[in-house]
């Protein structure tokens, strides 16, 4: 034993102690591991939970069931089952060895050993278990690692990265949200020897991580770190903004903003449209992300911090809610006057607040006036919204009518 976390709210939360009475029974045995102990000796809030035992797939299932809760084989080829218990989720895995790896994936067998578990696992501090009383058990020294805010690798950096090449990018994720001071000078050069591994990585687990490392409160420090060794080159090829990412963060932070990844990235990228779709294809990005990486290269319209409200509503309407705001974020983090940023969080507000509104005039009233069905009612209807945009989006009936009948007498044959 190496420490105790007792009291913990995890440990003594109802769904906790019916799912760890329903794997103890009978002898059975089940401990806490990873990220909920790690956090709890931090003393950071703690999210997933996840449980290991020794028991086999098969009777970690019947156990639970008898328990009457449910549970899914969300992982079973390697020995992981997802119970539920009150609307609670607890992955829950048998302990493993690994028999063979080739650094993306591996070939383990289960072992009822504890400690051969905690070897195949890549940091020490995510190497504790915490028994249903609380009491950690500590095989390489995690508790004061994460105390310390040490990221160190489990025995040899390059074996740990020789078994897993994606551990070369957590080691810098998991210094962004856990670590302090410099990173582990062993665990640094075992990563910048073993960078060119990056590549033969998915591009799904690079998109995973990298995204994970800029939800980070500040990943900027770690981020020049991995520039300065080379190895950002291989996760984010292409020029990068570190002037304006680095703002953009420190305006998140300082404004209480909510961090957001995806806007980070777009802040750090600097080789515009090609660089997002290379990237987005290397790193098989959602249509959705890559759309918006893409709408945050929009030059038109201008956004600048002193737009009138009539601008605001006529860039929204053009583009849309989340570009105009993204590209207010962007702007603002270019932005060296720092006396501006009330009304850059100004034209932010305007846009949480706004309704986009319907244009008024439909195809009917196109044709009623005149146009002949077919492409021309879609010409027509363009010219009056744009009249209409600039009338900053008029509702009154008789203007919009007599603004149709001038474009269908000045342009319909």
């Amino acid at each position: 034993m190496s420490g105790s976390i007792k009291g913990a709210p995890f440990l003594t939360a109802p769904e906790s102690q019916r799912v760890m009475t329903a794997l103890m029974q009978n002898g059975g045995d089940a401990r806490f591991v990873g990220g909920a102990v790690r956090n709890c000796v931090m003393g950071i809030p703690v999210t997933d939970i996840d449980i290991a035992t020794p028991l086999l797939p098969e009777e970690v299932v019947r156990r639970l069931q008898a328990g009457g809760m449910a549970a899914h084989p969300t992982g079973i080829d390697h020995g992981t089952i997802t119970a539920v218990a009150n609307h609670k989720t607890f992955e829950i895995t048998t302990l493993r060895k690994d028999v063979t790896t080739d650094g993306r994936r591996a070939t383990v067998a289960f072992t009822a050993d504890w400690k051969d578990d905690a070897s195949r696992r890549d940091f020490t501090m995510n190497a504790l278990y915490a028994d249903i009383d609380g009491n950690v058990t500590d095989y390489f020294g995690g508790v004061d690692d994460a105390r310390a805010g040490r990221v160190r690798f489990i025995g040899d950096a390059g074996t740990r990265l020789a078994e897993d090449h994606l551990r070369i990018l957590r080691f810098f994720r998991f210094h962004a949200w856990y670590g302090k001071g410099e990173l582990d000078e062993a665990g640094l050069a075992a990563c910048v020897r073993a960078k060119e591994k990056i590549d033969a990585l998915s591009g799904e687990r690079i998109h995973k991580e990298i995204l994970r490392l800029l939800e980070a409160d500040d990943p900027v420090k770690v981020m020049r770190v991995m520039a300065a060794t080379g190895i950002i080159a291989h996760v984010l090829p292409g020029p990068l903004e570190f002037a304006r990412g680095t703002r953009l963060v420190e305006i998140e932070r300082d404004q209480l903003f909510t961090c957001d990844p995806l806007l980070r990235l777009g802040a750090f990228l600097g080789g515009g449209a090609r660089q997002i779709d290379e990237l987005a294809a290397r790193l098989k990005f959602s249509n959705a992300e890559r759309g918006r990486l893409l709408d945050m290269q929009i030059a038109n319209p201008r956004i600048v911090p002193y737009l009138s409200m009539r601008e605001v509503r006529r860039a929204l309407y053009r583009i849309g809610q989340q570009a105009f705001k993204d590209l207010c974020m962007l702007r603002w983090a270019e932005d060296p006057r720092e006396r501006n940023a009330p009304q850059w969080r100004a034209l932010i507000a305007m846009a949480d607040s706004w309704q986009k509104p319907v244009m008024p005039l439909t195809g009917h009233d196109a044709m009623n006036a005149g146009v002949p069905p077919g492409p021309e009612v879609g010409r027509v209807l363009a010219e009056v919204e744009e009249w209409w945009i600039d009338s900053d989006f008029t509702d009154d009936p008789f203007s919009l009518i007599e603004r149709l009948k001038a474009v269908v007498l000045a342009t319909v044959r």
